[in-house]
């Protein structure tokens, strides 16, 4: 049986309350408002420059680093001002990468956009520029590829599990009978 170095074990017991030395504690002071203020200001280039995200995002986002609200209200201002925060550019680039590389339909979108605290306003003008058709073309192009995969099993199995992966992207119920019929029409 192999023995435990001296060290290994009885160094990791933790130390007993009554040795602990308390002069030595630091008790970290509330950051001044100027320091806050450019913690605030560190925090938000930084998660832009890793990626765009929403107003509402980028507040919870000093909420949690326990930024005060007034402080991180005025800094939010200010790169709202400056261009650096774009509620709508955020918008248009969420919709346009969720439709080119998820296949996701526009409510779906709508819905995830107003998790992101998107205005509703913003969401309307944005989603606008997405026809019937365009949903029902991306609804074909879905079900074309997906349907590749399903040819091994019975028609109405098939059929089922496109309809059902078309509506769990989002798709209405008329959208996605009609490509289910185009793609079933292609094989």
């Amino acid at each position: 049986m192999s023995q435990i170095s001296k060290g290994s074990a009885r160094s990791k017991k933790l130390a007993d309350p009554a040795e602990l030395n308390l002069d030595k504690v630091e008790i970290r002071k509330p950051l001044s408002a100027e320091n806050q203020e450019q913690r605030a200001r560190n925090v938000l280039l930084h998660q832009l420059a890793r990626s765009s995200k929403s107003t509402k995002q980028l507040r919870e986002i000093l909420e949690k680093r326990e930024i005060d609200s007034a402080i991180a209200e005025t800094v939010l201002e200010r790169f709202t001002e400056v261009g650096l925060i774009d509620d709508l550019q955020f918008a248009q680039t969420y919709v346009s990468s969720r439709r080119k590389f998820l296949g996701k339909s526009a409510s779906t979108i709508r819905r995830e956009l107003q998790q992101k605290g998107i205005s509703n306003e913003i969401a309307i003008q944005v989603l606008a520029e997405i026809t019937q058709e365009d949903e029902l073309q991306l609804a074909c192009q879905l079900a074309q590829r997906r349907i590749s995969q399903l040819v091994r099993f019975e028609p109405e199995v098939r059929r089922r599990r496109l309809m059902a992966f078309l509506l769990r992207k989002g798709f209405s119920s008329s959208v996605v009978s009609q490509a289910v019929r185009q793609a079933e029409a292609s094989l």
